[in-house]
């Protein structure tokens, strides 16, 4: 199926700011999952060595939830651990 690059641009162009930051983020990953390559940003993860640790009642009850998640900006603003710039 052949996009139109006016069409992505529009389509950005009609997001607010943190929304374009998301789009931004999430091309990024598009581009790096084409490259058949994890990006570059997990390879710390992936030296990391598994702790192995089951999960508790509470992280299986988080996961099976069906109210969907927030995002980690979200979380930031929502536990004041970061500020809107105007």
């Amino acid at each position: 199926m052949a996009i139109c690059k006016e069409d992505l641009y529009r389509m950005v162009e009609s997001l607010n700011d943190e929304d374009k930051k998301a789009a931004f983020d999430f091309m990024e990953f598009l581009i790096e999952r084409s490259k058949k390559q994890k990006p570059k940003s997990w390879q710390k993860i992936d030296e990391l060595e598994s702790d192995n640790e089951l999960l508790t009642k509470e992280e299986v009850k988080q996961l099976e939830c069906e109210d969907g998640y927030i995002s980690g900006e979200d979380a930031k603003r929502e536990f004041g651990l970061q500020v809107d710039l105007p």
